[in-house]
C-alpha cells in the first residue's frame, strides 16, 4: 500500500485534538498532536507520539516533561497555530501548572513527567507519568478525514 492509502485509513479514525506543551528555561513551547491515549490507572500513564522531525521531540527530550492539553471546541485556533497552520506569530498567555505551561480552558490540562519512551518507525512514543491535572466542562474539539468538528448531540424534538 501506498502512504497516501495509510494515511486515509488512518483518517478515518475520529479523536480529539490536544496541545503538547513543555517548558525550556521558563519559555513555553507547543505542539499540537491528536496521537495520545491514556495507557494505565495504576500508575496513572498516557501516551503522546511524537513525531523524528517535530521540534518538539528534542524539547521533551531536554526536559524529561510534558503537558497534554485536551482543546475544547472553542479552540480550533490554539490547535491550528501549534500545527503550523496559522504563520503570524501570536502572543499565547499560558496558565502554568507545576512550573508546566498549559493552555488556558482546555477540557483538561495533564502535566507528566516521562515514564518511558520508545522509538517506533519515524516516532516516538512518550509514556508520561501524571503528576497533576485539571479538568473543566465543555465540548471537544474533534479531528476526522482531515477536518476539524464538534460533537452533536441529538436534542429531544
Amino acid at each position: 500500500m501506498d502512504d497516501r492509502a495509510f494515511r486515509t485509513a488512518m483518517g478515518k479514525f475520529a479523536t480529539g485534538i490536544t496541545v503538547i506543551t513543555t517548558n525550556i528555561a521558563g519559555e513555553a513551547h507547543g505542539m499540537t498532536a491528536n496521537a495520545f491515549m491514556s495507557v494505565s490507572l495504576n500508575p496513572k500513564l498516557v501516551l503522546v507520539s511524537i513525531g523524528e522531525k517535530a521540534k518538539m521531540l528534542d524539547k521533551i527530550n531536554q526536559t524529561g516533561k510534558f503537558a497534554v492539553n485536551i482543546l475544547s471546541e472553542q479552540q480550533q485556533d490554539y490547535s491550528m497555530y501549534f500545527a503550523g497552520q496559522i504563520k503570524d506569530e501570536r502572543s499565547i498567555e499560558f496558565d502554568w501548572i507545576s512550573e508546566m505551561p498549559v493552555i488556558q480552558d482546555a477540557l483538561a490540562n495533564i502535566v507528566c513527567t516521562v515514564h518511558s519512551k520508545h522509538i517506533a518507525g519515524d516516532h516516538t512514543l512518550f509514556i508520561g507519568e501524571v503528576t497533576d491535572i485539571v479538568i473543566r466542562d465543555g465540548e471537544p474539539l474533534t479531528f476526522f478525514e482531515g477536518k476539524y468538528g464538534k460533537i452533536v448531540t441529538n436534542q429531544p424534538t
